[in-house]
């Protein structure tokens, strides 16, 4: 499983913006197709994301696991 950093780096990589700053969580969006993506990032850099929170991070970022591996 991935870890928070992975999913930070994913984002910094891949033009998602960091817009809410000062939170217990790194906030990012991105517009895509037309429609703005959100995804929350645990300050919790070196924790493994549990299974069940990734499937659904995976759908907020509209990707899919490959495609997640080949652009982190």
């Amino acid at each position: 499983m991935p870890r928070f950093r992975d999913l930070k780096r994913y984002c910094e990589w891949n033009g998602w913006e960091e817009y809410k700053k000062g939170s217990d969580h790194y906030h990012y969006r991105k517009l895509i197709n037309g429609q703005w993506k959100k995804t929350r990032v645990s300050h919790s850099l070196g924790k493994e994301i549990p299974p069940r929170i990734w499937k659904e991070i995976l759908k907020q970022l509209d990707t899919n696991q490959e495609e997640f591996n080949r652009n982190s």
